[in-house]
């Protein structure tokens, strides 16, 4: 198979979906790796590097997308990629399709096959999606605690506090993966947290990683108003697999927020999870807008920012999926990974995933890719 690696062109996104071992391990098996020439840059990575590891090295993105029978990158096309769009092109990449109909259209009517990294399923859990929630985690906190200052617009806190001060108050809205890095990095800052969840395992887990640390609280309408009004940073986390994410935090709990608190969805490319950011995502050039005097980040590619870490994570995790798709071909590579037929947002001119299907006003049909 030909494989296509284009350059990102989402504001500020600096990673690329193939490491050079990831190429060595696909041109191996006689596929053809094109790489867009500086795809791998903003990455640490060399056209060189890619070229000895086995790919092919091309000017331009519209070779890349022409030539290729899998466009394998890592966030969704944008519109002037749409034009790249065919009938039996395998696109591979993250889609989060429940947010975005003009795409959701566009690949229904070329008969695109997507693939959706956020929707692969094994054992409940979100394998290709996990490293990046990881990642998103990490530096929400981080984006939060400098959002907080006043440079920033925030209201003057040092997240940690010192001897004699309280330390700010963060709480967290969700207990998974991105919620549990939140945490992590939260508690080591010094920071007085609260999580908040429907699931009880989830924050039995959590209090058991941090104990005396962090204060848990089930997720009802209540507790969410109380812990975001009393909040200085809240992180917002939601998630329900490829589906639109839900807003929890509605506009009230927001208005009783102090003024120059922060808000931090990670949940925006599912579309939002405050009512304020909702369909209103923000980018690493402009990451912030002001509402009710609280700041609100919703930048939808946070782990792009942090590009050589990100890179080399996705990758690490996507590659096996890739090269079962490159070796085998779509239908044996879901019979010998069922996980991926989850993944499989649309085929042959339909939507193929039901969440994503309900929030885009489409027609699901099951997905059959017998031959």
């Amino acid at each position: 198979m030909i494989i296509g690696v284009p350059k990102e062109i989402k504001d500020q996104e600096s990673r690329v979906a193939i490491i050079p071992g990831a190429v060595l391990e696909l041109t191996k098996n006689d596929n053809e790796v094109l790489i867009e020439t500086g795809a791998g840059i903003a990455s640490g990575i060399t056209d060189d590097q890619y070229e000895e590891a086995g790919a092919t090295i091309v000017d331009s993105a519209k070779e890349v997308w022409e030539k290729a029978e899998m466009i394998y990158k890592v966030k969704e096309p944008l519109k002037e990629e749409y034009k790249y769009f065919r009938e039996g092109l395998i696109l591979y990449t993250y889609l989060h399709l429940a947010s975005n109909e003009e795409l959701t259209d566009e690949l229904i009517k070329n008969k695109v096959t997507a693939i959706g990294f956020e929707t692969v399923q094994l054992d409940n859990k979100l394998p290709l999606l996990r490293p990046m929630s990881e990642i998103a985690g990490r530096m929400a906190v981080q984006e939060g605690a400098q959002y907080l200052t006043k440079p920033k617009g925030g209201r003057g806190i040092l997240l940690q506090g010192v001897p004699g001060v309280r330390p700010a108050n963060v709480v967290i809205v969700g207990a998974g993966t991105v919620g549990t890095g939140a945490t992590r990095i939260a508690v080591g800052m010094g920071a007085r947290v609260t999580v908040l969840d429907v699931n009880l395992d989830a924050l039995t887990e959590l209090h058991n990683l941090f104990p005396d640390k962090i204060e848990t609280l089930y997720s009802n309408p209540l507790n969410i108003e109380e812990a975001v009004k009393n909040a200085d940073l809240v992180i917002s986390t939601v998630l329900i697999p490829g589906a639109r994410a839900p807003q929890l935090i509605k506009e009230d709990m927001v208005k009783q927020m102090k003024e120059g608190s922060v808000i931090v969805d990670v949940a925006i490319d599912q579309g939002g999870s405050t009512d304020l950011t909702k369909g209103r995502p923000t980018s690493h050039t402009n990451p912030t807008f002001v509402e009710h005097g609280v700041i609100h980040y919703a930048v939808a590619n946070i782990p792009g920012a942090v590009a050589m870490t990100s890179t080399y994570a996705l990758s690490n995790a996507t590659t096996r999926y890739a090269k079962a798709i490159a070796d085998m071909g779509l239908r044996a590579a879901c019979e010998r990974f069922p996980e991926l037929i989850r993944g499989v947002n649309t085929y042959d001119g339909y939507v193929t995933y039901e969440p994503v299907a309900k929030d885009t006003n489409h027609e699901y049909k099951e997905l059959d890719i017998a031959e």
